[in-house]
């Protein structure tokens, strides 16, 4: 019986708790019509109130109005509460410039979610079958898919959508609806071989399984449940390794380069994407090779470079992190100047750092162990107040070949123009006492008569 089937499928992946309520979309077709026959019947068991939703695209004309009608009747002879809109999807999609199939399921989705929250529902239930499992497998890797598109569509999404008849065969399905005498409506798209996957439906996995293997759709779906094993225990390593090596804040994501040669490459692809994810809520139209660029920002000589990503997105490369924002820097958007107290530490929040300064005794001073990225000057020279600011027009720092100007040196230390306001400068009086984390004026430096000595850097 496909009723204990479902029912197995439901108990396996977790889909439907004692108590729920379930929306249930429905087109009108074999396969929503089977799922909500089945819902129906098996409701008293779980204990679940059910309710229906159904869309009128707008697309089939009459047909598309019988179907509305189909289903109406369908439910008022099951008891169910049925939600039915008609959305005219052609117009939303030319004026959203959006394909008709991207533009429906747009739209759908939104009426689900709509209706989900309107009756206090817990799930949605979508009649995606076994069928149209090995259907998505095989376009996706025509389209060279990755591991994570091998695993096929899922029993459950976190939005609470669910798929309660994906281990039912169409053939299975028909002939459900043959037996309780259903009727449901025939889409007659469907049959049209004109779009990619009425091509695959009707054409290729016919011939396979007439040429290659008559059990091809389930070796498929086997391979897929197979590869989400894999896929699971990859996606717990990238959720572990995520914890640590990336933060997210209000500005961006940042990517901790000190870990990612750590990594597999497996995961550092993950890493990027799970990233970008957590700034646009999803990955569309972000490929392989943009994962790849943002990691060849993981190498040392690529600090202070910036890569566009669509929709617009960028990451930077900054002295010991990658940004990845939807906020472009501009070199003219960051001003700052605040007083520095020698031994206290103060926060920037316009370059989202802290400088952490300390004052060292001689005697503990240590010449031969000096540390990547901190600085040491010789207190005594320091007349006045101390500040931290960004660069001004007509910066210079006396360095030991002589003076030079901060857009000079900028220059010669390679660091892009959009970056530069986004390193501090030291000042004591009018004088440059430090462009943090690269150069100190040579009339700072500790000397044989210095006997204290203020430590500094960025965290």
């Amino acid at each position: 019986m496909l009723c204990e089937k479902v029912l197995e499928t439901i108990s396996k992946y977790n889909l439907i708790n004692r108590g729920e309520t379930v929306v249930a979309a429905v087109s009108g077709g074999p396969d929503s019509i089977c799922l909500l026959h089945i819902l129906h019947k098996i409701s008293q068991n779980l204990d679940i109130k059910l309710y229906v939703a159904h869309l009128n695209h707008q697309i089939r004309g009459l047909d598309a109005y019988l179907d509305s009608l189909y289903v109406m009747k369908f439910c008022e002879k099951l008891g169910v509460t049925c939600f039915i809109r008609s959305i005219d999807v052609p117009a939303f999609c030319e004026e959203n410039k959006l394909g008709i199939e991207e533009g429906a399921r747009k739209l759908r989705y939104e009426m689900f979610d709509e209706i989900k929250n309107k009756v206090g529902a817990d799930k949605v239930a979508i009649g995606h079958n076994k069928s149209d499992q090995a259907e998505t497998i095989i376009m996706r890797i025509m389209r060279g898919t990755g591991l994570q598109g091998l695993r096929g569509i899922e029993y459950k999404r976190e939005d609470g959508v669910i798929r309660p008849i994906l281990d039912l065969s169409r053939e299975e399905i028909e002939k459900y609806c043959e037996e309780h005498n259903l009727s449901p409506r025939i889409d007659k798209t469907n049959l049209d071989d004109i779009y990619s996957r009425n091509k695959i439906r009707l054409k290729m996995i016919p011939y396979m399984k007439k040429e290659f293997n008559d059990n091809v759709v389930d070796n498929i779906v086997r391979m897929s449940s197979n590869l989400k094993v894999d896929s699971d225990y990859i996606n717990e390593q990238v959720e572990n390794a995520f914890s640590y090596s990336v933060k997210k804040y209000e500005d961006g994501v940042y990517i901790f380069t000190e870990y990612m040669d750590k990594f597999h490459l497996a995961i550092q692809n993950r890493l990027i994407f799970k990233s970008i994810k957590e700034i646009l809520g999803d990955i569309k139209l972000i490929d392989k090779k943009h994962i790849e660029d943002v990691l060849s920002l993981v190498s040392k000589d690529k600090k202070g470079k910036k890569i566009n990503l669509p929709r617009g997105v960028f990451a930077y490369r900054f002295d010991d992190y990658i940004l990845l924002t939807d906020k472009e820097i501009k070199d003219k958007d960051i001003s700052y100047e605040y007083e520095v107290t020698p031994g206290e530490a103060i926060y920037i929040p316009e370059i989202k750092k802290r400088f952490v300064s300390e004052i060292v005794d001689v005697k503990n001073f240590d010449k031969n162990n000096f540390k990547k990225g901190i600085q040491y000057i010789d207190l005594s020279k320091i007349r006045n107040n101390l500040t931290l600011r960004n660069k001004r027009q007509g910066d210079k720092i006396r360095l030991l070949g002589g003076t030079k100007k901060l857009k000079e040196l900028f220059i010669g230390l390679k660091i892009p123009k959009e970056n530069r306001n986004l390193v501090p400068v030291l000042v004591n009086q009018d004088e440059i006492v430090s462009v943090c984390g690269y150069r100190i004026n040579v009339d700072y430096k500790i000397g044989d008569s210095t006997s204290e000595i203020l430590k500094f850097y960025l965290e």
